[in-house]
C-alpha cells in the first residue's frame, strides 16, 4: 500500500485540530476521557489504526464540525498485509497442546511457557489479566519475579509464533491489552475456534442433515480431553471446563439428530470417543445406549447400563437418573427411543363447502403425485388459462390439497401472495419469512436478505415431504424464491396469468382452469340453494348459469343473494341479472355473459345505502384485512352502527369474515369497491376517510405503545378527526394482542401513508410501532418503517423529527448487527440534536450508543456514553432520564470491574427512581445492585436485591428481565454455596429462556450441568 500523505494521517490531523483548538494533550485527554498516552501515540503515529470510538470522543472534545470529524475518521488506514508472514500457524488445545507452522511442530519451551499459551488459547480474543496468568502458572506461591517472567514468556512465544515480526513491534498473535494479554486466532488457526464455529452453525440450521454433518466435523476437532497432559490447575480452569461441557452438549445434540436420521452407528462412534472422558455423565451413557440399541447391539447397551450403574454406586453412592432408567427400560422392551418433534405446519385454509366439478383437473393433479408416475418433477403449477379472476383456482387448489394432505406427512404450507391486490403483491421476502416462522425459525436466527432466507427455507424442506400452496401469484419472479429444492415436496401455484416462464425454466406443469360447464354450474347452485328449489325452475336456473358464464365467483354471489331472499323466485333473480350492466374493465370479455362487473354491481345495488357506502370506502384500505374499529373509522361511524353493515356485506358475499371481528376482500371485489369509490365519492370525502383510517391506526398504536412502555417520552400527535374509533386497550396483554393482529396491516398503512404524502402520519406511526417491533424481534420491519419515517421527517423539514428518525433507524440497525450503519445514523442524530439544542435528544442518543457499545463488548466506550447521557439529562432537568442513566452508569462501571463506583451510582439511581415511583427503573436498578453485590462477594445482599427485582418484573409481566434476574440470582446462590437454591433459580430461568428462545439458555444449561454430582 502506498504511504499516506504526511498531511492527511490520523496523527497529523489530530495534532492540527488540537493546536487550532488551543488545547494541550492533557486538556484534550481530560475532555475526551482518554489517556494522555493515547493522544501522544496517535500523534506520533505509533498506533496503526486508532479505534473509531476513541477518535469520535476526541472529535467531540475538539468541537469538530461533521466534515472535519469525518476527515479524521477517514484517515484511519485499512489493514496492511504482512509479506512473508507465516499464515499456516495452527494451535490445538482440544487434546494435548500442539502448535505447528505448516507441517513443522513449534518448540514452545518450558512447561510454564506452554501453559501460558494454552491459557490464552482457551480464551481467544479475551484479555487474560496478569493476575490470572500468575495464579494458573504458580498457584499460591508465585516467585517474586513472576510478572517479569510472564513478560519474558510472552516475548519468547511471540518470537516462536510470529518469527517474521519486526523487533519491538506489537505482536500479531499475542497482543498486550489493558492489564493482561490476549491471543487472536481464527477458525483456521485454532481448533477450539473451529469447533465453536461449527457447533454454532450446526445448532443454528434447522436442516437435520446439514446439522449432523456440521456437528460431526466439530466433534472430529477433538483428539482427547482438553489440554491432556497439562498441569492440573490449567485443566481445571473454568475455560477448560467450559470447553469440555460444550463438547458434551455438541455430542448429545449430534446423537439426537443422527438417531433421527437412522445413523446409529455414527452416533455410537462419536459417543464412544467421548465416554471415557465422561465416565459419570448419565446423559452421555443414555444416548450411547440408544445408539447401540439402534445399531442392533442391544446386549452392549444393557451391559453399558450395568457398568454405569455400578460406577455411580461405587464412586458417588447414587442410583441412576430417571433418564438412564427409562432408557434402560425401553431397551429391555425393544422400544424405539425418540425425541419430541416440533409441530408440523398445517396451514391449509378450510375447504370450500359444496365444491363441485373439476374432475378432469383433479385427475391431472392426482397423476402428478409422487409415486404415481416416473420422473416426478418438483412442482405443480395451476394457472387460469385466460387469467380470469373468480374462476375457482383457490377452491380447486385447497380442495385437492386437503384430499391428498395425508401423502405429505411433514405438513402443508400456504400463503396468499395477493398478486393483483391494489395495495401491491406480497414481497417474496415477506412470504419466505412467514414460512420460516411456520417452520419454527426464531426471529433472532432469521437470516438477513431474501437470498439467505430462501436458502434456509430450501434447506428446511430438503429431505421432507411437504405440500406448498402459493395462492394468487402475480408472476414467476414472485414464486421462484418460494420453490423448495427437494423432489419430495409438491408445490401448487395459482395465478391469473399463464406462468410460461415457470413452465419453461422450472419444468412446472400447467393445469388450465376454465369456466364451469353448465351441468357443474347448475350442480353448484343446487348445492347452495337446495335441489328442490332449483328443480322447480329449470328455465330460470339455465338463464342464471348462462348469465354467470360458469364463473364460480359469480355463481356464489348469485346463490348468496337467492339464499337471503327465499321468498323470491329464481326467475326474478335471472331478470335482475339480465338488466344489470357494467363490469370490471380489466376482466371483461367480448361475451356480455362473462361481465363480472355486472354481477358485482347487481350485488352492490342490492345493498342498503349505508352498507353500499361502507363497501366503497373499504376499497381504500391498504391492508389484507381489517377489524371493526378500522371499518368504523373509515365510515366515520360508531362500531355499533358498522357491525350490522359488515354483516350485511358478508351475507352478500361481498366481504368475508375470516376470523371473528376481522374482514377481508376478495381482490376483485376490492378493485371493484375502489373503482366505485372513485366514481361515487368526491375527492374530499375519500381523503377524509383515508385520514380517519390513518388516525385510527395512529392513535390506537399510540395507546397500545403506552401500555407496553408507559414511561416513554411522548410525542405530540396529529389530533384525531371526528368519527375516528380508537380501540380501548386496558392492559399490556390486550396491547400486545392488538399489535400482533395488526402487525402486517400497520406496515402496509405506514407504507401507504408515505406513498400518499402523509408525512406526519408516516413518522408518527413509525414512532408508535417501535416498542412492539423491537421487543418482538421484528427488526427488519422496524428498519423498514424507520427508513420511511426518516424520509417523511425530511419532507416535513422538521429537524427534531429527522434526528429522532435517524436515532430510531440506528437502533434497528444495531439490533440487526449492522453496527457501522447504526454508528452513522447515531452520529447524524447527534449532529442535528446539537445543532438545534435538543439536550434530551442528545441524551437519549448517547444512552442508545452506550447500549450498542456494551453489546459489542466495548464496555469502556459504553461507560463514556452513559456518563454523557447522565450529564445531558441533568442539564435538561429530565428526572426520569437522569435516574435511569444513573443506573446505566453504575451497570457499565460494574462491567468494567469498578464495583465500588457501580454501587454508588446504582444506589443514587434507586433513591431517585423510588422517589418518582418509576417501577420498571426500580426493578432494573435492584437487578444491577444485585449483580454488584454478587461481584463484591456480598452474596446475602445480592440475593435480597435480586429477589426484590424478581418480584417486580413478575408483577409487570416482564419475562425477559425475569429470566436474566433468575440467572444472576442462581449465580449468587451458587457463590454462597447454596447449590439447591442455585439449581432452582437456574431451572426457572431456563424454562423462561427456552420459551423466549434466547441464546442465553445454553449458558444456563451449562451452569446446571456443572451442578451434577
Amino acid at each position: 500500500m502506498a504511504p499516506q500523505n504526511a498531511e492527511t494521517t490520523v496523527g497529523s490531523l489530530l495534532r492540527r485540530f488540537r493546536l487550532a483548538a488551543g488545547l494541550s494533550q492533557q486538556e484534550l485527554a481530560t475532555g475526551a476521557d482518554v489517556s494522555v498516552r493515547t493522544i501522544r501515540d496517535i500523534e506520533r503515529e505509533r498506533v496503526d489504526a486508532p479505534r473509531a470510538p476513541s477518535l469520535r470522543r476526541l472529535a467531540e472534545a475538539l468541537g469538530l464540525a461533521a466534515f472535519d470529524r469525518d476527515r479524521l475518521l477517514a484517515a484511519v488506514p485499512g489493514p496492511r498485509s504482512e509479506p512473508g508472514a507465516d499464515r499456516r500457524l495452527r494451535v490445538e488445545v482440544l487434546g494435548p497442546l500442539s502448535v505447528r507452522t505448516g507441517r513443522a511442530a513449534v518448540d514452545l519451551g518450558p512447561a510454564p511457557q506452554r501453559d501460558l499459551l494454552a491459557l490464552l488459547a482457551l480464551q481467544p480474543g479475551r484479555v487474560v489479566s496478569r493476575d490470572e496468568i500468575v495464579d494458573v502458572l504458580w498457584g499460591d506461591q508465585p516467585p517474586k519475579t513472576c510478572l517479569s517472567m510472564v513478560q519474558t514468556y510472552v516475548g519468547r512465544l511471540r518470537g516462536r509464533l510470529d518469527p517474521d515480526r519486526e523487533p519491538r513491534s506489537p505482536g500479531k498473535v499475542i497482543r498486550l491489552a489493558g492489564d493482561g494479554y490476549a491471543i487472536d486466532l481464527g477458525t483456521d488457526e485454532l481448533d477450539l475456534a473451529q469447533f465453536q464455529d461449527l457447533v454454532e452453525q450446526g445448532t443454528g440450521t434447522p436442516d437435520t442433515t446439514t446439522a449432523v454433518d456440521l456437528l460431526d466435523r466439530a466433534l472430529r476437532c477433538w483428539r482427547g480431553p482438553v489440554l491432556a497432559g497439562a498441569s492440573p490447575r490449567l485443566r481445571s480452569h473454568p475455560a477448560a471446563v467450559a470447553a469440555a461441557r460444550r463438547r458434551v452438549r455438541a455430542a448429545l445434540a449430534y446423537a439426537d439428530l443422527a438417531s433421527d436420521l437412522g445413523l446409529h452407528e455414527a452416533a455410537v462412534a462419536r459417543l464412544q470417543e467421548l465416554a471415557p472422558d465422561e465416565p459419570l455423565h448419565e446423559g452421555v451413557a443414555a444416548k450411547l445406549m440408544v445408539a447401540l440399541a439402534g445399531s442392533g447391539e442391544r446386549a452392549a447397551a444393557l451391559s453399558l447400563f450395568a457398568a454405569v450403574s455400578r460406577r455411580l454406586a461405587e464412586e458417588l453412592g447414587v442410583e441412576p437418573s430417571t433418564e438412564l432408567r427409562d432408557t434402560h427400560l425401553r431397551v429391555l422392551r425393544q422400544e424405539q427411543v425418540v425425541r419430541r418433534a416440533d409441530p408440523r405446519p398445517r396451514q391449509l385454509p378450510a375447504a370450500v363447502p359444496g365444491f363441485t366439478g373439476r374432475a378432469t383437473q383433479l385427475e391431472r393433479l392426482d397423476a402428478l403425485l409422487p409415486g404415481e408416475r416416473a420422473g416426478h418433477g418438483t412442482a405443480v403449477v395451476i394457472t387460469a388459462i385466460d387469467g380470469t379472476a373468480g374462476v375457482g383456482k383457490t377452491a380447486l387448489a385447497v380442495h385437492w390439497a386437503h384430499r391428498v394432505a395425508d401423502r405429505f406427512p411433514d405438513g402443508q404450507l400456504y400463503v396468499n401472495l395477493r398478486g393483483f391486490d391494489p395495495a401491491g403483491p406480497v414481497p417474496p421476502d415477506e412470504a419466505v419469512r412467514g414460512f420460516l416462522d411456520a417452520l419454527h425459525v426464531p426471529a433472532q436466527r432469521m437470516p438477513v436478505g431474501l437470498d439467505a432466507q430462501a436458502a434456509l427455507y430450501r434447506s428446511l424442506l430438503a429431505g421432507r415431504r411437504m405440500l406448498v400452496v402459493l395462492d394468487n401469484a402475480r408472476d414467476a419472479d414472485q414464486v421462484r424464491p418460494l420453490l423448495p429444492g427437494s423432489p419430495g415436496c409438491l408445490v401448487i401455484v395459482t395465478s391469473r396469468n399463464q406462468l410460461a416462464g415457470l413452465v419453461a425454466a422450472e419444468g412446472a406443469h400447467p393445469v388450465p382452469l376454465d369456466l364451469l360447464d353448465p351441468d357443474d354450474a347448475a350442480d353448484l347452485l343446487a348445492r347452495r340453494l337446495g335441489a328442490d328449489r332449483v328443480a322447480a325452475e329449470p328455465e330460470a336456473l339455465a338463464e342464471i348459469v348462462r348469465a354467470c358464464a360458469g364463473l364460480p365467483l359469480a355463481l356464489v354471489i348469485v346463490a348468496a343473494r337467492a339464499a337471503t331472499r327465499p321468498g323470491h323466485s329464481l326467475a326474478a333473480l335471472a331478470a335482475e341479472l339480465r338488466q344489470a350492466r357494467g363490469g370490471l374493465d380489466p376482466f371483461s370479455g367480448a361475451d356480455p355473459a362473462t361481465d363480472v362487473r355486472a354481477v358485482f354491481s347487481w350485488s352492490y345495488r342490492s345493498l342498503t345505502g349505508p352498507a353500499g357506502r361502507l363497501f366503497r370506502l373499504l376499497g381504500l384500505h391498504p391492508g389484507a384485512d381489517l377489524a371493526v374499529p378500522a371499518a368504523a373509522s373509515l365510515a366515520g361511524m360508531p362500531p355499533a352502527r358498522v357491525r350490522p353493515l359488515l354483516a350485511e356485506l358478508a351475507r352478500a358475499r361481498l366481504l368475508a369474515e375470516q376470523a371473528p371481528g376481522r374482514y377481508a376482500f376478495h381482490d376483485l371485489l376490492r378493485a371493484y369497491a375502489a373503482e366505485l369509490a372513485g366514481e361515487v365519492d368526491a375527492g374530499p370525502a375519500r381523503s377524509a376517510a383515508l385520514h380517519r383510517l390513518l388516525d385510527h391506526y395512529l392513535h390506537t398504536a399510540y395507546a397500545a405503545d403506552a401500555q407496553l412502555n408507559p414511561h416513554r417520552d411522548q410525542i405530540v400527535r396529529t389530533p384525531a378527526r371526528p368519527g375516528v374509533t380508537v380501540d380501548e386497550l386496558a392492559d399490556q396483554r390486550r396491547a400486545l394482542a392488538w399489535f400482533a393482529a395488526e402487525h402486517a396491516t400497520l406496515l402496509a398503512v405506514v407504507e401507504h401513508a408515505a406513498g400518499a404524502g402523509c408525512d406526519t402520519h408516516t413518522w408518527q406511526l413509525a414512532w408508535a410501532v417501535t416498542t412492539y417491533l423491537d421487543r418482538q424481534g421484528h427488526w427488519h420491519d422496524w428498519a423498514g418503517v424507520q427508513d420511511l419515517a426518516l424520509r417523511a421527517a425530511r419532507g416535513l423539514g422538521r429537524r427534531t423529527d429527522e434526528a429522532d428518525a435517524h436515532r430510531g433507524l440506528a437502533r434497528a440497525y444495531a439490533r440487526l448487527g449492522r453496527f457501522v450503519d447504526a454508528h452513522v445514523n447515531y452520529w447524524r442524530a447527534l449532529d442535528i440534536f446539537r445543532e438545534i439544542g435538543d439536550l434530551l435528544g442528545e441524551a437519549n442518543t448517547h444512552r442508545n450508543l452506550a447500549f450498542m457499545c456494551g453489546t459489542q463488548g466495548h464496555q469502556r466506550d459504553a461507560l463514556y456514553h452513559a456518563r454523557k447521557a447522565l450529564d445531558l439529562y441533568r442539564a435538561g432537568g429530565h428526572q426520569v432520564g437522569e435516574a435511569n442513566a444513573l443506573n446505566n452508569v453504575g451497570w457499565y462501571h460494574a462491567q468494567n470491574g469498578e464495583y465500588r463506583e457501580a454501587l454508588e451510582y446504582c444506589e443514587q439511581a434507586l433513591a431517585l427512581l423510588r422517589e418518582i415511583d418509576h417501577r420498571p427503573g426500580v426493578a432494573a436498578t435492584l437487578d444491577s445492585l444485585g449483580y454488584v453485590h454478587h461481584r463484591l462477594g456480598n452474596q446475602r445482599e445480592a440475593v435480597v436485591s435480586f429477589q426484590q427485582a424478581l418480584e417486580m418484573f413478575r408483577a409487570a409481566g416482564d419475562r425477559s428481565h425475569e429470566a436474566g434476574t433468575l440467572t444472576r440470582l442462581g449465580d449468587a446462590h451458587h457463590a454462597a454455596g447454596e447449590r439447591e437454591w442455585a439449581r432452582r433459580a437456574w431451572r426457572q430461568a431456563l424454562v423462561l429462556l427456552e420459551e423466549l428462545d434466547q441464546p442465553e439458555a445454553d449458558e444456563v444449561r451449562g451452569k446446571l450441568a456443572g451442578l451434577v454430582g
